[in-house]
């Protein structure tokens, strides 16, 4: 289960409600995450997530995407541990709670006309990049950067969202 909170002032031109589900069931097959699972995705401005992004990492500047996994791995989607903790399950649904995805709409359009590609292609994208983060992968380093960029490729590949 996902939950969608559009804060963006303007029209949105896409179905962000079903891509937004694509992504999201598709990492989580992906990974093979053996839960039915809970994610909170926010869809804000480049006024907010500078805030959010300010009081989370101390940047004071927007950003196109901010992840809040609400799990610790010791590996990458390794969930040999997350029964361990009753904590990490809504008690209501049973649902493995993965954590809050925020994405900017202003840096969907704008790095969608950067990259050349569209709008659904860019906000897919950014919801596949932070799904990965919420399933305990990062990119501090060259070889994770490389794994995870592969792994959100398959991800739209597997959906048909490429670029234009």
């Amino acid at each position: 289960m996902f939950y969608i909170d559009n804060k963006y002032k303007n029209p949105i031109e896409i179905d962000y409600e079903d891509i937004a589900s694509k992504v999201i069931h598709e990492a989580e097959d992906f990974v093979e995450c053996p839960y039915d699972c809970e994610v909170n995705l926010l869809i804000t401005d480049n006024s907010e997530i500078q805030t959010l992004n300010k009081e989370s990492r101390d940047i004071d500047a927007p950003t196109d995407v901010l992840s809040f996994p609400a799990l610790d791995y010791d590996s990458p989607a390794d969930f040999s541990k997350v029964e361990d903790d009753n904590f990490n399950f809504n008690p209501e649904s049973g649902e493995l709670v993965l954590g809050d995805i925020i994405v900017s709409y202003d840096k969907v359009i704008e790095q969608a006309k950067e990259y050349g590609h569209s709008e659904i292609r860019e906000f897919a994208f950014l919801v596949a990049h932070s799904m990965l983060h919420l399933f305990g992968y990062d990119h501090m380093d060259d070889e994770e950067r490389k794994s995870m960029e592969s792994d959100q490729e398959s991800i739209l590949n597997n959906l048909k969202i490429r670029r234009d």
